[in-house]
């Protein structure tokens, strides 16, 4: 659906009513019956389980799975997979500057990416209304799974030309992989780049946002906004991340979210950030309502906030836990 989405965030904003937008994708899947490895291989699986948490529940977003292997795959990462857990990359694939040096940039037939492109395409021509947001990997998370997570955070300091080729190489697929989601329909995109909490705001803004900034230079606009993704931040590198100049910026339960909206704009949107697992999975009903009541009342005078769930809500979480945390949004929203 073509949405001015410079107009929907405006209205959201002016709006006296919170909306939700939580990272919601497995209870969908549970809902049809099927898997996690059903909907991290099929698209229409995957756009399947969106639509049926679409009609059970009054997101003011949709979001696709937050998998953070699809790229890595493409790239050519060893991926395990299970039929109740999210997928993940099983070893290193480079580890030195020469390996990097003939590292070819994939095409976008590579891996599973092509079933994501589908599960995006069939859930932006089934929801009308409200804005699509597909998903991917940011630019130093990809590189770390393609290098290591151990191993990339101390070849930025001992061989940071190596990491530096390695993150243009990732982000000129993100580029493409991106600019294939928006001609699919989708309204917007999330970049999940939860390494990038790891780093200081010097190393965030050199080594992520300098390259999610070309992203976002290169495909946001009116009709598409980026929204930027950082659940490991715990404050240090939220400068960094509004470098990057997008449209929203989604933040961890390691977040104090008062303190994230004092420093970002106004006129961005600002989400979360309920636990994914220690509130949405592991909590009762009544904690999970009181949660996010406590959340919207400490939120309250911040007009650009919205409700959502630290990172992906994992699999096998209770549906009625999910079901308080939408009763909780009606109550305050009836009661303010």
């Amino acid at each position: 659906m073509n949405l001015n989405m410079n107009n929907w965030i405006t209205d959201v904003i002016n709006h006296p009513k919170r909306i939700a937008i939580p990272i919601l994708t497995h209870p969908g899947i549970e809902m049809i019956g099927k898997t996690v490895l059903d909907a991290v291989t099929d698209g229409k699986v995957h756009a399947e389980a969106i639509c049926a948490l679409n009609e059970h529940y009054p997101s003011a977003a949709t979001t696709v799975i937050m998998d953070l292997t699809v790229e890595a795959e493409a790239f050519g990462c060893a991926v395990s997979f299970s039929d109740d857990e999210v997928p993940t990359v099983s070893h290193r694939l480079l580890s030195s500057f020469e390996e990097v040096q003939q590292l070819v940039v994939p095409s976008l037939s590579a891996g599973r990416a092509s079933q994501y492109l589908l599960a995006n395409q069939l859930t932006a021509a089934a929801i009308t209304g409200k804005p699509v947001l597909g998903g991917c990997i940011g630019p130093y998370s990809l590189a770390g799974r393609i290098f290591d997570m151990t191993e990339i955070m101390m070849t930025i300091y001992t061989e940071p030309d190596t990491i530096i080729l390695l993150l243009e190489k990732c982000t000129q697929f993100l580029i493409e992989y991106c600019r294939a989601l928006k001609t699919s329909g989708v309204n917007g995109v999330v970049i999940a780049e939860p390494a990038a909490g790891l780093l200081s705001d010097d190393d965030c803004r050199h080594y992520s946002s300098l390259y999610v900034k070309e992203i976002v230079d290169t495909l946001q606009d009116d009709n598409f906004s980026v929204i930027v993704h950082n659940c490991g931040n715990t404050g240090q590198c939220t400068q960094a991340m509004l470098y990057t100049g997008a449209h929203g910026y989604h933040f961890g339960n390691a977040m104090n979210m008062v303190k994230a909206l004092e420093t970002c704009p106004p006129d961005v949107l600002v989400m979360g950030n309920l636990d994914p697992v220690g509130v949405f999975r592991m909590s009762t009903p009544q904690q999970v309502k009181q949660s996010a009541k406590n959340l919207l009342e400490k939120t309250a005078r911040y007009k650009n906030f919205v409700l959502s769930s630290g990172c992906d809500v994992p699999p096998h979480t209770p549906p009625e836990n999910v079901e308080a945390f939408y009763e909780a949004l009606t109550e305050y929203n009836n009661n303010h």
